[in-house]
C-alpha cells in the first residue's frame, strides 16, 4: 500500500512518497540540492552535510535532506502540508559554511588535478560557495594509497564522503577500505595497505567527488572539454553495458559508464573501462597475402580477388566472432549461404539450440534479479563473466534472496549454498521437492561452461526442467558480446562448428577463441593480429567496435546501438563494407549500399531486432531431455583479462592478469 504525503517545496506542492529522503523529493520536484556524499545506489551516510535545508516548523536548524524522510515531516498547526525550503537565507548561510569547511584543507590543485572540468567540488563551490576563505593556517595533508594500477589517489584532496567506502563493501563485495580516525585526523585508508581486489574498482574514480581518486592510466592525457562523447554499448562481454565513448582525435582516450537502470545500473567493470589501451596496438591497418608461407602486404584489390578467387567454385564456411555485429553476421551469412556454404557463431562449441529462443537467451530480464526470491548458478561464475551483473546478485542477496551454485565452489562476494561440482549435483536439484517455490520469484542462470560439453544440450534440458519445476525464470548468460544477435539471424550450421571446419575455405569474420586445424584455406577479416591472423592465408583489416555502428543484442536479448566513436587505423575498412565489396568480386553482389540498407533488410527479416532497448518475451520451448555425463561442470572464462584480441593487445590488461595470477598463487611461509 502505498502511502502518499503532499509536501510544499519552496512554495510548490507536490506529492511524495512517504518512504522517499527529502532530497528525492526536491528532485521529483524539479529542485536541486547539492550534494557530495549521497548517492541514490548507495546507502545514506549523511556525513558531508551539503544538502541541507531548512524545515519549516521542525529544529531551528537546517536538516540534512538525505537521511530525513517524507514521513518525518510534520504538518502545520491546522493540518497544513508540511514545508520544506531549499533557498531560505538559513540554507545559503549553511551551505556557504559547509563548502567553506570543506575548502579548508582541500589543496588548490585545480591546474594540475585530473577531475578539473568534471569536478563536483568545483561545481558546487561557484555555486553555492563563497568567493573568499577566512582560514589563514597552513593545510593538513596525508600520505597516498597504493590501491593497485588502476587507481590513483591523491587523498589530500579527499572530503571523507565515503562513497568509495561504501560501494566496495556494498556493491563490489570487498572489505579493503574504511575510515580511521575522527576529526582532523580522519582519513580513507586501505586495510594492511592491501590494493584493491576487484573487477570493478573503477567505478570509484566515477564516485568520487573531487581529485581524490582519479585514472591511473588516463592520468594527464587529456581535459574533458578536450573530447568527443560517443555513446555507445561494451562488448567485452555480454551483459551490452551502455558505455561512453571518449575520444580525442582518432585515439579512443576512456571509457565511461552511462546509466541504464534496465542492464548496467551505472557501473561498467574494469576490463570496460581500461581496455582502451589494446586499441592502439597490434591493430591490423592493411591486407595481407600468404605467399611461399609468409605474409607480405597488398592492397584492396588484390586481397578481394584473390579471396574470391579462393571461394569461387566451392562451399564456404564461414566462422563468426565473439566481437561481431548482429549486421557484420547477417551479411556474413547472406555472403556464405550464397554460394551454398554454411556459418557458425557457436565457436567454442556451445550447444544452444538455433531458432529457440527461449534455449539461448532464456526468458528473465536482467531486471529480474532484483527482485528474485531464489537464484540458481549453473556452470557459471558471474563475478567474472559479468562483474555488473553480479553485483546485481549481489543486491538481490542483500536483501534476502537465497542463491545457489552448481559448479566449482568460487568468490562470488556473496554467501551461497553449495550443491557440488558435477552433473549429478544437476540431476540432485531436480529431484528435489520445490513446492515451496510456487509463490517465489525463482530464476536460474547457466552459463557457457555448463554448454559447451558434448552433452551441453542435455545439460540445457535439465535446466529448463528445474526451471519448469520451479515455476521461475531462466537467463542463459553468455560470454560472446555478438552471440545472441547472430544466433538471432540464424547464423547456425546443422552440425555445429564441425560443418564449418570442414570446409574447403573458411571465411573466418573474427574469431579469435579457436584453432582452426591446418587443411583448409583460411580468409580472416578481423580488426587485430591475434590467433585468426597467424593463422590467415589472406587477411582483410577491419574496424574494431568503436569504429563502426552497430547493433548488439545482449545475454537478455535486448538489442541495442553502438554508435561509431572514431575511425579505424590505415586501411581498415568498417566489417560489412568489405563483405559488401567481396560479394561484388564474387559476382553476387550483396543487396545494400550502405549500412542503412542492411539494417533494413536485416529488420525485415527479424522484425525483433528493430524494436531497439526492448526486452522481447519469448515463447517458451523445452528441448528434449538427453543423457548427462559424470563430469565436472566447468567455467568458461579462466583469465578474466584477457578473453579477447582487444584485451589480449592491452598491456594493462596483461598487467592485471598478472597480478591475479600473482595474488591466486599462495604465499609460502618461511621455514
Amino acid at each position: 500500500m502505498s502511502d502518499i504525503r503532499k509536501i510544499i517545496i519552496d512554495g510548490k506542492e507536490v506529492e511524495a512518497e512517504g518512504a522517499m529522503t527529502l532530497i528525492q523529493a526536491c528532485e521529483q520536484a524539479g529542485v536541486e540540492v547539492p550534494r557530495f556524499c549521497y548517492h541514490e545506489r548507495l546507502t545514506i551516510a549523511g556525513n558531508c552535510r551539503m544538502c541541507l535545508v531548512e524545515v519549516v516548523g521542525g529544529p531551528p536548524k537546517p536538516a540534512a535532506s538525505c537521511a530525513m524522510q517524507v514521513r518525518d515531516l510534520r504538518p502545520g498547526p491546522e493540518g497544513q502540508p508540511p514545508v520544506v525550503k531549499t533557498n531560505s537565507p538559513m540554507v545559503k548561510k549553511a551551505r556557504e559554511g559547509v563548502m567553506e569547511f570543506l575548502l579548508i584543507n582541500h589543496p588548490l590543485d585545480c591546474p594540475i588535478c585530473d577531475q578539473g572540468g568534471e569536478c563536483d567540488l568545483q561545481d558546487q563551490a561557484m555555486a553555492y560557495g563563497v568567493d573568499f576563505s577566512r582560514y589563514r593556517e597552513p593545510k593538513r595533508a596525508t600520505e597516498d594509497l597504493d590501491l593497485g594500477p588502476l587507481v590513483e589517489t591523491h587523498m589530500t584532496r579527499c572530503i571523507s564522503c565515503t562513497r568509495c567506502v561504501r560501494f566496495t563493501t556494498e556493491v563490489a563485495g570487498i572489505t579493503q577500505m574504511g575510515q580511521t580516525g575522527r576529526g582532523e585526523d580522519a582519513e580513507i585508508t586501505a586495510y594492511l595497505g592491501e590494493t584493491l581486489d576487484s573487477n570493478l574498482q573503477g567505478n570509484i574514480i566515477d564516485l568520487c567527488p573531487v581529485g581524490a581518486l582519479v585514472s591511473k592510466p588516463y592520468a594527464f592525457t587529456a581535459r574533458p572539454w578536450e573530447l568527443n562523447k560517443t555513446e555507445s554499448i561494451d562488448v567485452m562481454d555480454a551483459l551490452g553495458s551502455n558505455i561512453r565513448v571518449d575520444t580525442k582525435g582518432r585515439e579512443v582516450m576512456r571509457f565511461l559508464p552511462l546509466n541504464h537502470d534496465g542492464v548496467n545500473e551505472e557501473w561498467i567493470s574494469d576490463k570496460t573501462r581500461f581496455v582502451w589501451d589494446g586499441l592502439r596496438k597490434q591493430r591490423l591497418d592493411t591486407p595481407y597475402i600468404r605467399e611461399n608461407g609468409k605474409l607480405r602486404r597488398a592492397e584492396w584489390p588484390e586481397a578481394l580477388a584473390a579471396a574470391a578467387a579462393a571461394m569461387k567454385g566451392k562451399k564456404p564456411g564461414g566462422l563468426v566472432g565473439d566481437l561481431v555485429s548482429t549486421e557484420a553476421a547477417f551479411a556474413l551469412k547472406q555472403l556464405i549461404e550464397g554460394q551454398g556454404g554454411v556459418v557458425e557463431c557457436r565457436t567454442d562449441g556451445a550447444k544452444l539450440p538455433a531458432g529457440n529462443r527461449s534455449g539461448y537467451v532464456g526468458t528473465a530480464a536482467i531486471e529480474d534479479i532484483d527482485t528474485a526470491d531464489k537464484i540458481l548458478l549453473v556452470g557459471t561464475n558471474p563475478a567474472v563473466e559479468a562483474p555488473v551483473l553480479n553485483a546485481r546478485i549481489r543486491k538481490a542477496w542483500s536483501k534476502g534472496c537465497d542463491v545457489t551454485v552448481v559448479g566449482e565452489a568460487v568468490d562470488l562476494t556473496y554467501e551461497y549454498e553449495h550443491m557440488g561440482t558435477d552433473r549429478a549435483a544437476l540431476a540432485h536439484v531436480l529431484d528435489l521437492d520445490m513446492t515451496d517455490l510456487a509463490e517465489k520469484n525463482c530464476i536460474v542462470i547457466v552459463g557457457q561452461g555448463a554448454l559447451a560439453a558434448d552433452d551441453g544440450a542435455a545439460v540445457l534440458a535439465t535446466v529448463q526442467a528445474i526451471n519448469e519445476k520451479s515455476g521461475g525464470k531462466m537467463l542463459v548468460l553468455h560470454t560472446a558480446a555478438g552471440r545472441v544477435g547472430a544466433m538471432d539471424v540464424g547464423a547456425t550450421a546443422e552440425g555445429g562448428i564441425a560443418d564449418v571446419l570442414a570446409a574447403e575455405v573458411i571465411y573466418n569474420l573474427g574469431a579469435d577463441e579457436g584453432d582452426i586445424p591446418a587443411g583448409p584455406f583460411v580468409i580472416y577479416q578481423g580488426s587485430h593480429g591475434d590467433r585468426g591472423a597467424h593463422r590467415a592465408d589472406i587477411i582483410l583489416p577491419a574496424a574494431a567496435y568503436t569504429e563502426e555502428g552497430g547493433l548488439f543484442v545482449n545475454t537478455e536479448g535486448r538489442p541495442q546501438l553502438a554508435q561509431r566513436a572514431s575511425f579505424a587505423p590505415g586501411q581498415a575498412k568498417e566489417n560489412w563494407a568489405i563483405l559488401r565489396a567481396l560479394s561484388a568480386e564474387l559476382g553476387a553482389t550483396l543487396p545494400f549500399d550502405s549500412l542503412a540498407e542492411l539494417r533494413t533488410a536485416m529488420v525485415a527479416a527479424h522484425p525483433h531486432l528493430g524494436r531497439v532497448d526492448e526486452v522481447a518475451e519469448n515463447s517458451w520451448t523445452a528441448e528434449p531431455m538427453g543423457k548427462m555425463s559424470d563430469a565436472k561442470i566447468s567455467y568458461a572464462i579462466a583469465d578474466f583479462y584477457l578473453t579477447n584480441p582487444i584485451a589480449r593487445a592491452s598491456s594493462l590488461m596483461a598487467e592485471l592478469s598478472a597480478n591475479a595470477k600473482a595474488r591466486r598463487t599462495e604465499a609460502m611461509a618461511a621455514e
